[in-house]
């Protein structure tokens, strides 16, 4: 144990003096760097600066009044113009600055068109690699317990972890929640749950990119919760919104206040997910991205302060890692615990049947 914690100490020490003295050579944009991370791009940056920059160049697929074009984003110009556009091909530009940052347009002097951009950005990559992850965790594990007799001991490793958060969701998620009937509702819930764990796992790699603090990936996930927690309403669920049970006065044609309330709770709820797990994931990363700069902040500081500080920011970030790990399982759980207690609210009997 001892020479476990000297190993670690002194990767600390080493850490926090290499960083220290490349932010002496170079003066780096911190916000940047923590924006780079969370925002969605074209290109897909790996590590250094400038023309040492490894950068994946992902495909660019728009249609504009000329047609559809498809190119690499390298064909992009590397640095952005004086008026914050990228120049590529065909009269088309990448803005790089204020509310159009990252969008394509196509440039004919001064007139610019929007165009239809379905390219393949970070976030589409990191989908698909999330989708390759998930069906792996599920199908691998799931062949093996085909094969199993009952008899058998439980599966231990990888496949008993699964296992055992299948039947977490399954049983104090989706039954404690829904009640009867819950069955048909567990492969929805289930695939919320995975997918959510696995994109918010992979956002913690270095090289990765935060899929869940993408506002339009929650929205969609909220968007299905929403759609099905309607078309599993009853009439018991459609009678409390339209004609609750209230005073007369208060859902009358003339002062329908409690409808207006009760409409308003049906959108109001997929909202509260989606930007629950939006905002929770977003500043996580971004304060587990700001911590280490502390370094990089005093990096002209004197000498004991710029160590010590160093050392604490080091610590700190080891301290948010663990954090984000909890929190990569609470959100992924919190979501799915929500959407089953929504669907099951709408399920709901009066309790006086």
């Amino acid at each position: 144990m001892k020479h476990l914690r000297r190993l670690f100490l002194s990767v600390i020490a080493l850490f926090c003096i290499s960083l220290t003295v490349s932010a002496e050579e170079e003066k780096l944009n911190i916000s940047e760097i923590v924006f780079e991370h969370v925002k969605d791009s074209h290109d897909w940056h790996i590590t250094g600066e400038g023309e040492s920059a490894i950068v994946v160049h992902l495909p660019v697929i728009v249609h504009s009044s000329t047609g559809w074009h498809v190119f690499m984003s390298d064909k992009f110009e590397h640095e952005a113009a004086a008026d914050g556009f990228r120049y590529g091909p065909d009269n088309l530009v990448l803005a790089t600055e204020g509310d159009k940052a990252g969008k394509i347009y196509e440039k004919n002097g001064s007139e610019l068109t929007k165009t239809f951009d379905i390219s393949i950005t970070k976030t589409v990559v990191t989908l698909f690699l999330c989708v390759v992850i998930l069906l792996c965790m599920i199908l691998i594990p799931a062949s093996k317990f085909r094969k199993k007799n009952p008899e058998d001991p439980a599966e231990k490793g990888f496949s008993g972890l699964i296992a055992f958060l299948y039947e977490y969701v399954c049983n104090d998620i989706a039954k404690a929640n829904i009640g009867p009937g819950y069955e048909k509702y567990c492969p929805y819930l289930l695939s919320v749950f995975f997918f959510i764990l696995t994109c918010n796992v992979i956002g913690m790699i270095p090289f990765g990119f935060n899929v869940t603090g993408n506002i339009a990936c929650t929205f969609l996930l909220a968007l299905c919760t929403f759609i099905i927690v309607q078309f599993s309403g009853n009439k018991h669920y459609w009678k409390d919104i339209f004609w609750p049970e209230v005073p007369l006065f208060l859902k009358t044609p003339i002062f329908p206040m409690m409808q207006v309330i009760e409409f308003v709770g049906i959108f109001t709820k997929p909202f509260a997910l989606m930007i629950r797990l939006f905002a929770n994931m977003l500043a996580g990363h971004a304060i587990a991205i700001a911590v280490p700069c502390i370094i990089f902040v005093v990096a002209n500081a004197a000498p004991g302060m710029k160590f010590g500080l160093s050392g604490l920011s080091v610590i700190m970030s080891i301290f948010m890692m663990c954090l984000e790990c909890l929190v990569c399982f609470l959100q992924a759980m919190v979501f799915t615990m929500l959407s089953a207690v929504f669907i099951g609210l709408a399920r709901k009997e009066p309790e006086h049947e």
